[in-house]
């Protein structure tokens, strides 16, 4: 797949919990790859494994392995202070179903993740790139989408989600062109904000300021 990177490394001071997070109990939840992973070894169980990509500090996908203990959440994240508050608040609810990993979505993709071994995919407030010199870095491109169409099982869901309405058409519009996917609403259509996807507090803040928010929900047809 392409070199562009779609993502940027942050960095800063770290919080108590952060670091504990990142240090004591990482070997709790984190997931060092090495080859194909068998997620029912990792997990100790058969549940089916929904993958999150950029997952930022961690709040949501928390609460959604609290909200759905029926599957496992694996995280992907580079910003180390939220990968260590996601790992620290997944131990004070002691979770069992959440595992992270730390780095690039995409070669963990490539090399890490075996085909049809995914229910589904989310990918919620990626970095819109917003000028248009940007938007070769935005994640979802159609190299992207070939990529998780073959890690997805067969009618599992690809759901994102984007407060930038250019970014939402892109999405859109890249989603429908590939024949990997079929939108679980009418063509062109986005989903109804599903009740199962919290609401972050930047999302919170944006919906207080009269910002709109695009959900897409597809399944994989392949």
């Amino acid at each position: 797949m392409r070199k562009i990177q779609s993502f940027v490394r942050r960095s800063g001071r770290l919080t108590a919990s952060q670091e504990k997070g990142l240090t004591e109990l990482w070997d709790d939840y984190a997931i060092a790859p090495s080859g194909l992973l068998n997620f029912a070894k990792i997990f100790a169980n058969a549940q089916e494994v929904v993958l999150e990509i950029g997952f930022g500090n961690g709040d949501t996908l928390v609460q959604m392995a609290e909200n759905n203990p029926q599957f496992n959440y694996v995280g992907i994240e580079v910003y180390e202070a939220g990968i260590g508050r996601l790992i620290n608040s997944a131990h004070t609810k002691q979770l069992a179903n959440l595992k992270v990993m730390r780095g690039d979505a995409v070669e963990f993709l490539n090399a890490n993740i075996a085909d049809d071994s995914l229910a589904g995919l989310q990918l919620f407030f990626p970095d819109p790139w917003h000028k248009k010199k940007h938007h070769k870095r935005r994640i979802v491109q159609q190299d992207f989408l070939d990529l998780i169409a073959k890690k997805i099982k067969k009618s599992g869901f690809c759901h994102m989600a984007t407060d930038w309405q250019h970014y939402a058409q892109h999405m859109m519009e890249a989603l429908e062109a590939n024949k990997n996917f079929k939108n679980t609403q009418s063509a062109h259509t986005y989903t109804p904000r599903p009740e199962f996807r919290p609401l972050s507090k930047f999302e919170k803040r944006g919906n207080r300021l009269g910002h709109g928010v695009w959900d897409l929900i597809f399944t994989n047809e392949k």
